[in-house]
């Protein structure tokens, strides 16, 4: 399961949501993945030099879901944020639909806590999982 920044950030301010609850249980098993895309914006989120290190040594030890070579997972993602917008539908983050293709392509779920990925599935077939 590819878990987004949304409920990483929660599990790190300690937060108990049913996604929080979901990610500790598949952190357990093994299960939980990541992209190198949820990665940057976590590490984006560092307050100083000594939280930058751990979250980068904490989050790259964890299974990492590739993009494909040649950049094709960015191109499809442009091509699903265009299909979004031709919906009607504006999503507030590009990065969403990069982790969104992600996923798709990779055959695997995604555990969010943020209303675009929502949205995206109505545009693509997406497993989402949320305390929604």
């Amino acid at each position: 399961m590819l878990v987004d920044t949304t409920v990483w950030i929660d599990l790190l301010r300690g937060r108990t949501t049913p996604a929080v609850a979901r990610l500790k249980s598949l952190l357990a098993r093994g299960e939980a993945q990541i992209a190198p895309v949820i990665v940057q914006e976590l590490l984006q989120g560092a307050t100083d030099a000594r939280s930058l290190d751990t979250l980068s040594q904490r989050f790259t030890a964890l299974p990492m879901l590739e993009p494909r070579a040649g950049g094709m997972t960015h191109a499809d993602a442009g091509r699903l944020y265009a299909r979004c917008r031709w919906a009607g539908i504006t999503i507030r983050s590009p990065h969403d639909c990069l982790i969104a293709q992600t996923a798709i392509e990779r055959g695997v779920g995604l555990l969010h806590d943020d209303r675009d990925f929502e949205f995206i599935s109505g545009v693509e077939p997406l497993f989402v999982q949320s305390r929604r």
